[in-house]
């Protein structure tokens, strides 16, 4: 899957920031058992503000990246 540039660009500096690629993020987000079915964004969103600190755009993009994990786990 091909991303907008802008996007890449974003994640790109959440990895400098935070030193985390998206697969990364995924990892972490799986072990506090945050990929699951009917997690709000909210709460993804606060776990990066407060963990990483992200600002809500970031957070958002990271919330993007682990969305079809969420939308397909059980």
């Amino acid at each position: 899957m091909k991303r907008d540039p802008v996007f890449e660009s974003y994640l790109a500096n959440i990895k400098t920031k935070t030193g985390k690629t998206p697969a990364d993020f995924k990892a972490l987000a799986k072990k506090r058992g945050l990929l699951r079915r009917g997690i709000k964004a909210g709460e993804i969103v606060a776990w990066l503000k407060k963990d990483f600190d992200l600002g809500h755009g970031h957070a958002m993009a990271v919330y993007a990246v682990l969305k079809p994990d969420i939308d397909k786990a059980k």
